[in-house]
């Protein structure tokens, strides 16, 4: 199978179900996002961080693809089967978040991103997931976009921040504090 198709050439691409769209559809954008966000997972992965941390954002990747499956579905044409998120996935960023909290001090400024290399790709996800819940709000005003999608992607930025925290109590760096001239 080769990977090129070029039924992309002229600016249009299929949406699961058949139906062409233009490559700056919405649609298109909210889910390109989610692989936006999926490789700098990937990149956070890749990282010294613990074994624990690198697994759960594998588990996080792989809900991104069923994300990313959901809303690259046309939801008036698909007939395709595809994998949905749970109310456990939703959960399990809520737990992960509250186990990473009772290791970390009481947050009483807002944080700049930075610290280290690991610590600013966390940030980096963070945005481009605020992004991807942006787009995916913006869908659903238009069409057909569950529920859960938006919510995970909030969670997830929250698990981010939360996890880039860790990150720099793990390695001893102190959190980068914004403190305002006033």
């Amino acid at each position: 199978m080769k990977i090129y198709t070029k039924t992309g050439d002229k600016g249009f691409t299929s949406l699961i179900g058949g139906t062409r769209v233009p490559k700056y559809h919405l649609r298109i954008e909210s889910y390109g996002t989610v692989d936006e966000l999926n490789s700098y997972i990937g990149l956070i992965r890749d990282q010294d961080i613990a074994l624990h941390d690198k697994d759960f954002l594998k588990d996080i990747q792989d809900r991104l693809f069923v994300l990313g499956s959901s809303l690259a579905a046309d939801p008036q044409k698909s007939k395709m089967a595809i994998p949905d998120l749970h109310a456990g996935d939703i959960e399990a960023l809520e737990h992960e978040m509250d186990q990473m909290n009772t290791q970390l001090p009481e947050l009483k400024h807002f944080i700049l991103p930075g610290g280290n290399t690991t610590i600013s790709y966390c940030h980096i996800a963070r945005c481009v997931c605020r992004r991807a819940e942006r787009l995916a709000v913006h869908l659903a005003e238009e069409s057909t976009v569950d529920e859960s999608v938006i919510i995970y992607l909030n969670r997830l930025s929250d698990y981010l921040f939360t996890l880039a925290r860790k990150i720099a109590n793990d390695k001893k760096i102190p959190e980068n504090q914004w403190i305002t001239r006033l």
